[in-house]
């Protein structure tokens, strides 16, 4: 679970999310992301949830745009293991 600042574009977003499928797909692995944008907190803030979540530090997120990738709406399939040997 990664807490990123609130002002993070969605593009940028769906890049990390692109990126970590691929490597799933890539490993044969069954993998999974969980990125929290928090409104209002910058990088080096602090996001309290509360209970029994707890907190998470706000982490820097490349700033480099993706949105000529995303918006190429490709689709990257999940890793199927009944294909193997």
């Amino acid at each position: 679970m990664i807490a990123i600042p609130g002002k993070t574009k969605a593009t940028t977003i769906s890049g990390i999310i692109a990126d970590e499928m691929a490597i799933g797909m890539v490993n044969q692995k069954t993998t999974a992301v969980r990125l929290i944008p928090v409104i209002g907190k910058d990088v080096g803030d602090v996001a309290q949830f509360g209970g029994l979540l707890g907190y998470a530090p706000i982490m820097p997120v490349n700033e480099y745009d993706c949105s000529s990738f995303v918006n190429r709406k490709g689709r990257i399939p999940a890793p199927i293991h009944s294909f193997k040997n």
